[in-house]
């Protein structure tokens, strides 16, 4: 299986990105997906994550409110709307695939997230 991230970048403070993650080589609605970050000098932190179906979702505290996951099973894609983006959310996005009832796990090489004037 492969995840590919797309749609980071540079933008400013307030400003908004959306990711996303495209799912191939494996059943992706049998996935719970996740995203996290990796700002350096930092531990991996965990963002967001959403369930197969029915897509119940859940955020981190700091960025509840702001981001927003969701997936579309149709495409194979998860997807991430970054709203309000701060300079402490600059970090490399790394999206996850975890089998609901299974050891299976991919990740993605990551997408660059810089928030700045």
């Amino acid at each position: 299986g492969q995840l590919v991230e797309s749609g980071g970048g540079l933008v400013q403070p307030g400003g908004s990105l959306r990711l996303s993650c495209a799912a191939s080589g494996f059943r992706f609605s049998d996935y719970d997906m996740r995203w996290y970050r990796q700002a350096p000098g930092k531990e991996r932190e965990w963002v967001a994550s959403i369930t197969t179906v029915p897509g119940i979702t859940e955020h981190a505290g700091s960025v509840k409110g702001r981001f927003t996951i969701s997936r579309d099973n149709a495409k194979n894609t998860v997807y991430l709307q970054m709203n309000n983006l701060k300079p402490e959310d600059t970090a490399l996005y790394i999206c996850n695939a975890q089998l609901t009832w299974g050891a299976d796990n991919y990740w993605g090489q990551g997408t660059q997230v810089t928030v700045s004037s």
